[in-house]
């Protein structure tokens, strides 16, 4: 089991966008997504909330039009800052979160959330708590942080945890594995957020 998840390989700069109020692009191994934090802003009539904010969440993949996997990516992200951000401090607003997809090498959606979170962050949005995705893959024998060859992949986990708790606020698996290999995933995802909140002190101390 390899439990080493490298921080060289994280890249990561905040306010690379103009028109956000908080923004970051972040590079994982050879994924790299641009986050952009709208908000409060004024909502729509028919998506008012009146005792909080909701969220709004717009997934852009690299070309085309997004799809239904895209709209999954939407839906993780979303429930994610649903659960983290203090919503009720602006109700009768939206939060609206948009990314783009730049680069894919099979960590996408960990990627999308850590650079949310960043942008979220650089935005000086009102957080219950910090989040970190990461995600693992199985070679059907062992589990590792690295992305092994494409075609020695039968399974891929992302969880995204809490920065305080280390509670798991949202997974999406994908392939076959039995019970006790997803067990040993989410520990050696957990472990791995670890180095990814790291991440994120360094990124704002700097």
């Amino acid at each position: 089991m390899e439990t080493e998840l490298t921080k060289s390989t994280f890249s990561c700069k905040l306010g690379i966008l103009s028109r956000p109020d908080g923004s970051a692009i972040l590079s994982k191994d050879n994924t790299t997504v641009i986050a952009g934090i709208y908000g409060p802003i004024e909502v729509k009539l028919q998506k008012l909330l009146i005792d909080k904010a909701s969220v709004e969440c717009h997934y852009r993949p690299k070309s085309g039009l997004p799809g239904i996997e895209d709209r999954m990516h939407e839906s993780i992200i979303r429930n994610t800052c649903e659960a983290s951000l203090v919503a009720s401090l602006h109700p009768r607003t939206a939060v609206l979160v948009a990314i783009q997809e730049l680069q894919n090498s099979g960590q996408l959606i960990s990627c999308a959330v850590n650079a949310v979170c960043l942008a979220c962050l650089h935005a000086g949005i009102d957080m219950k708590f910090m989040f970190g995705a990461v995600t693992c893959f199985s070679n059907g024998v062992e589990m590792s942080l690295n992305p092994p060859a494409q075609t020695h992949i039968k399974a891929v986990f992302v969880f995204v945890f809490d920065s305080t708790e280390k509670r798991v606020i949202a997974s999406h698996t994908k392939g076959i594995f039995t019970k006790e290999q997803f067990e040993e995933a989410v520990e050696l995802c957990r472990s791995g957020s670890d180095q990814v909140f790291d991440y994120y002190k360094k990124v704002l101390t700097n």
